[in-house]
């Protein structure tokens, strides 16, 4: 039975508390639109509501300042160009913020600042922190040092995966489209969706590649790919037209204005999705069937009795991913023994365990509460 998307929506503004807003670069080429983008943030605010911005632009912003029409292909030309809009962007932020009566701070990651735990923790707590002082913080990637191993590849990913870790009820992209459309049989886009309970790969395939502008990386795909994310950590994910006047207040009350994801799950807590969408895997055990059943619908820890191989070297604590005998990844957690150590029990039961390792030995090579599921549709989770 179809959802009710009025009460749908009623129900997620009743339970929200933080919100992400990303705004594109086709959005911020127009001076005018900071105005209204901050207007909005501010009437957020005013409702009660905690607001973090990721922003786009520093790129776009350097090339307005050069005055070139085109994003160059050369890294070290993007690189300069966003050193040199970045700044520029920022004061247009703060002298908007000022006008409204509160701060704003800028953090600029990179992907390697979310794989690493330590720097996760840090970046988290110095958001945390800034919102518990009521300053808006505006995140950007740090396209002037990033490099292709360091992306996340654009700000959709990034606002997905930072609303998924910092516990956002609801991620909102604002976008030059009304929302995600159905592609009509000649191939042109036509009406929007209004609220998608599930993404499905039919969807992907129509969202195409919607890229096309000289300033900007990303399209439609991209704001999937966020969706997908989001709704896999058990949130919600708005995609609507930043052009629209006070397209904010309109989300939040609750109106028919562009398209809602919902969650596929209840929610994850911060861990679960880091180990699920940011940690690097440094290798793999490969289990039998019976193991497979237990992590994949069993809600079961791993057990060294339930392993066939182990691939790579790691360390403890060290994330792994949880394979078929065919090499399909089912999930990932974090290992409670090295890679040599792994060699060494796979296969073994808990009393052989405990006559080689003494009874303070952790049962499991994967406990059930640091170990997620893959996520359904792969091949968006770059």
């Amino acid at each position: 039975m179809s959802l009710d998307v009025s009460a749908v929506r009623k129900e997620l503004i009743k339970n929200t508390r933080l919100i992400v807003v990303k705004a594109g670069t086709r959005l911020l080429t127009d001076p005018r639109r900071f105005s209204e983008l901050i207007g909005g943030i501010a009437a957020l605010r005013e409702k009660g509501y905690k607001v973090m911005l990721i922003s786009s632009g520093a790129v776009g912003t350097g090339m307005t300042a050069l005055g070139m029409e085109k994003r160059p292909k050369q890294l070290s030309e993007v690189q300069a160009l966003a050193s040199i809009g970045q700044g520029k962007l920022m004061a247009l932020y703060d002298a908007e913020c000022r006008k409204y009566g509160f701060h704003t701070a800028q953090l600029l990651l990179t992907a390697d600042d979310l794989r690493q735990r330590s720097r996760y923790i840090n970046a988290a707590n110095c958001i945390n922190a800034l919102l518990c002082h009521d300053v808006l913080p505006i995140i950007n990637e740090n396209d002037s040092v990033s490099v292709a191993e360091l992306k996340f590849g654009d700000n959709d990913t990034l606002a997905g995966m930072l609303g998924a870790v910092l516990g956002a009820e609801l991620t909102v992209i604002l976008t030059t489209e009304q929302g995600l459309r159905k592609r009509n049989a000649d191939g042109t886009l036509g009406e929007r969706i209004s609220l998608v309970e599930k993404l499905t790969p039919e969807m992907i395939a129509s969202a195409g590649d919607t890229d096309n502008n000289a300033m900007s990386v990303g399209g439609m795909i991209s704001k999937l790919r966020a969706a997908n994310l989001v709704t896999e950590a058990g949130a919600y994910l708005w995609i609507a037209d930043g052009r629209e006047p006070g397209i904010l207040e309109k989300i939040v009350d609750g109106e028919d204005v562009g398209t809602l994801f919902c969650p596929r799950r209840s929610k994850l807590h911060s861990k679960q999705c880091w180990i699920k969408f940011f940690a690097k895997a440094s290798g793999s055990l490969t289990l039998d069937a019976g193991a497979i059943k237990a992590v994949k619908t069993g809600g079961k820890s791993l057990l060294p009795s339930g392993v066939t191989g182990v691939f790579g070297t790691f360390k403890r604590g060290d994330t792994v991913e949880l394979c078929t005998a065919r090499g399909e990844v089912i999930a990932r957690g974090l290992s409670n023994y090295s890679s040599s150590e792994c060699a060494e029990l796979m296969g073994k039961h808990h009393d052989e365990l405990v006559e080689k390792l003494g009874s303070a030995a952790d049962e499991e090579f994967v406990h059930r509460d640091n170990l997620v599921l893959a996520p359904e549709l792969k091949g968006l989770i770059k």
